[in-house]
């Protein structure tokens, strides 16, 4: 695939695609990592002499224009980081913009206003999304993708404007999740843990049934583990489960040792009869769970044994807390694993919303290899599938 610095860009005006979505608080950004990431590709095209020309979202006005989800505060921020004026269009498309698109110079930065505020943007056909990539693709000599948060979704922004672009590549931000994912599905160092979290079977099952071919371990945590606990015949108590895909964990665990790779399941639980108390109850093993507890986070024989596990391992890919993080006392099981990897000797792959906010929150993140900046793109990503982004700058000729 086919990255910006392959490209002669001196003088050009380049339309990129980034992922500005952060959260904001009455008009003040409460995180602005998604905009530092896309540095490194804007430094780059301002060092060679481009122009630049920057679309994205926020939020999800679904074709009406919001005020609170306008960019502006992502242009301010941004000037702030690149250290120079951002100027801000008054919308994304139209004749004032592209007026503004024309009298750009080289190293000056035009922000577009939220692409979502017009319903083509997300259209679910072609028919629906119109000539809006085109309108787009029009302001610019090259388009280029550095969003990967938006990567799994075939808006106009990912999949239109690359049809009706003279040139497309991707950007640096994008091309590096590229390598890194891939090296970890198609050549991973071994042993290969793959460790997967969160509430549902049923919202993973895509990711572990095209990973089990791959790893030779993995690691199911969070409430998932649950119902594989019962599907081993475990009670349970009051936890959250799904039932209805008991059967399908059956599969799994016969699939598993089938295919050589061994699945892990916590020995041991916090547990508590409330999600919002403050203190948990206490720990019990698997099997001896209190009548009716609820298992809320991983105990400490199960956070040693992964422990174990992973200090084997030469690459480690991980989604997905182990507990009910967001209470703090339920949070112990998925910080001490998150410093079990990131103080490993192997490459460390982290990816999901929850997870990479759970490394910040634990000051982690510079300890690991790669931290994903999708949440649906890299879970896409996991289960197997191409996605929009890519397949278009393939057929662009990127």
């Amino acid at each position: 695939m086919r990255s910006l610095d392959q490209l002669d860009i001196s003088g050009k005006k380049l339309l990129i695609r980034v992922d500005y979505n952060v959260p904001l608080e009455e008009g003040v950004i409460k995180d602005d990592i998604r905009i530092r990431a896309s540095l490194p590709t804007l430094r780059h095209a301002l060092d060679k002499g481009a122009a630049i020309i920057l679309c994205a979202h926020a939020g999800n006005p679904k074709g009406q224009i919001v005020p609170e989800l306008s960019l502006k505060p992502m242009a301010q921020r941004l000037a702030e980081l690149l250290g120079l004026p951002v100027r801000m269009a008054p919308d994304c498309v139209g004749p004032e913009v592209e007026r503004l698109a024309a009298e750009l110079k080289p190293g000056q930065v035009l922000l577009l206003e939220n692409l979502r505020y017009h319903a083509e943007e997300q259209g679910k056909t072609p028919e629906a999304r119109g000539d809006f990539g085109q309108r787009l693709a029009v302001l610019a000599d090259i388009y280029v993708n550095d969003a990967f948060g938006v990567a799994h979704r075939p808006n106009a922004s990912v999949v239109d404007v690359p049809r009706h672009s003279k040139m497309c590549c991707a950007g640096f931000l994008l091309r590096k999740e590229w390598d890194y994912l891939s090296s970890a599905m198609t050549n991973p160092k071994r042993p290969y843990v793959a460790i997967s979290g969160g509430a549902k079977v049923s919202t993973k099952l895509g990711i572990i049934q095209h990973l089990l071919p791959i790893v030779d371990h993995l690691v199911i945590g969070g409430a998932m583990a649950n119902t594989f606990l019962l599907a081993q015949g475990y009670y349970v108590g009051a936890s959250l489960v799904e039932e209805h895909m008991v059967d399908t964990a059956k599969v799994i665990l016969d699939e598993a040792g089938r295919m050589g790779a061994k699945l892990h399941l916590p020995v041991d639980f916090l547990w508590g009869t409330d999600p919002k108390q403050a203190v948990a109850s206490g720990t019990c093993d698997a099997h001896n769970v209190p009548q009716g507890a609820m298992l809320l986070d991983i105990g400490p024989k199960s956070l040693l044994a992964f422990g174990d596990l992973l200090r084997t391992a030469k690459t480690v890919v991980w989604n997905g807390p182990m507990g009910l993080f967001e209470n703090p006392a339920f949070a112990k099981g998925s910080i001490g694993l998150c410093k079990l990897i990131a103080n490993l000797n192997a490459l460390t792959i982290v990816g999901g919303g929850d997870t990479d906010s759970m490394v910040h929150e634990a000051h982690q993140e510079s300890k690991m290899s790669f931290i994903s900046t999708g949440g649906g793109s890299f879970l896409e990503f996991l289960e197997g599938k191409e996605l929009p982004a890519f397949t278009a700058l393939k057929e662009c000729g990127a």
